[in-house]
């Protein structure tokens, strides 16, 4: 007799919304889950489908709701939408419509001069890659993944219109570009008829850079904001304390965007006093960094990355304690000035 399902049905938390907060994008009508999982990492076809599948899951059930993609996320390149579509056929295809689900395009893809840059022909052609990949038959946000400086923004622009429009996404997006460049993405944005919605840039406490202009603009615009690499790569995290762990992502030599050379003094003596700091407040290093950036109220969600389900739960038990008081913030300056 059989007492377990051989096939058996994923049913999310049926009180996955109780504790997520899901604040507005802008002014726009859209909410994110203010915790976004991101598969940049550990989703790649070098990677356990299982473990990428359970973690996916434990992101839903705890109400994350945004899963953010780009073509070439990997690695390989395209494995990661490649693994999200499996995971959408498997488990959350009845939940399409409760989930926001976007891919981007801009960096090096495919060989020759149509597999880079911000180009309609690569926009365009990449989107639909993307779809094929995941097999959604739209995205609700599609991102222009980084400011090409050989092609006119009005192009990279009407590119996105034209997503919007033929049905292939529902929103527009801009990633790493400059507070100038996003103000004239949005006014371009907005001449065509397709608002800009959102601004994903690198944001965290070892890297502020868009304190320096880009948070007046969106505030100013109306534009959301999503923030990635809010733990600095783990390195806003207790794994770096002590040196280079066997294993890490510093440690893996495929990991191309992070390494030890990133493990600097400075850096690592700004991380132990931090760590300090959090330890007063009840929490991890990573959930008072994740904690941090939310606070900033240009930010809409944060992205998360992950390697195992528990480091899900982690991240978003920093929502119990989001608050900082003023000698707090005043600490942490004095640490990340100094």
């Amino acid at each position: 007799m059989l007492t377990t399902e051989p096939n058996p049905v994923y049913r999310p938390n049926p009180e996955r919304y109780q504790n997520m907060p899901y604040p507005r994008c802008g002014r726009s009508g859209v909410r994110l889950s203010a915790l976004s999982l991101g598969l940049w990492q550990n989703f790649g076809g070098v990677d356990s489908l299982s473990n990428a599948r359970a973690m996916v899951q434990r992101a839903f059930d705890l109400g994350i709701t945004h899963f953010d993609l780009a073509n070439n996320y990997g690695p390989p390149y395209g494995s990661a939408e490649t693994t999200f579509g499996q995971i959408m056929k498997q488990d959350l295809a009845p939940y399409r419509d409760e989930l926001i689900i976007s891919s981007k395009a801009g960096y090096d893809m495919w060989p020759g001069p149509y597999g880079i840059g911000g180009s309609r022909k690569y926009l365009i052609a990449s989107c639909d890659q993307s779809l094929k990949r995941t097999g959604l038959e739209y995205f609700d946000i599609f991102y222009s993944h980084c400011m090409d400086p050989d092609t006119p923004l009005e192009e990279t622009m009407g590119a996105l219109d034209t997503i919007v429009r033929s049905g292939r996404a529902l929103y527009a997006g801009i990633s790493n570009y400059s507070p100038e460049k996003t103000r004239e993405a949005v006014a371009i944005l907005k001449s065509l008829g397709t608002p800009l919605l959102i601004h994903q840039p690198r944001y965290n406490m070892l890297d502020r850079w868009i304190e320096d202009g880009l948070t007046d603009v969106l505030k100013h615009e109306g534009v959301g904001s999503i923030v990635f690499s809010p733990l600095s790569q783990g390195m806003l995290t207790d794994k770096y304390l002590n040196g280079i762990p066997e294993g890490s992502r510093a440690s893996r030599s495929e990991q191309i965007y992070f390494s030890e050379d990133d493990i600097s003094a400075e850096n690592l003596s700004k991380v132990q006093a931090l760590n300090e700091v959090a330890q007063a407040r009840g929490q991890s290093l990573a959930q008072l960094a994740l904690a941090w950036v939310l606070n900033n109220d240009a930010v809409t969600s944060a992205i998360i990355g992950a390697s195992r389900p528990e480091q899900i739960e982690n991240s978003v038990a920093a929502l119990d304690n989001l608050d900082f008081s003023e000698d707090e913030l005043n600490t942490i300056e004095g640490i990340l000035g100094a």
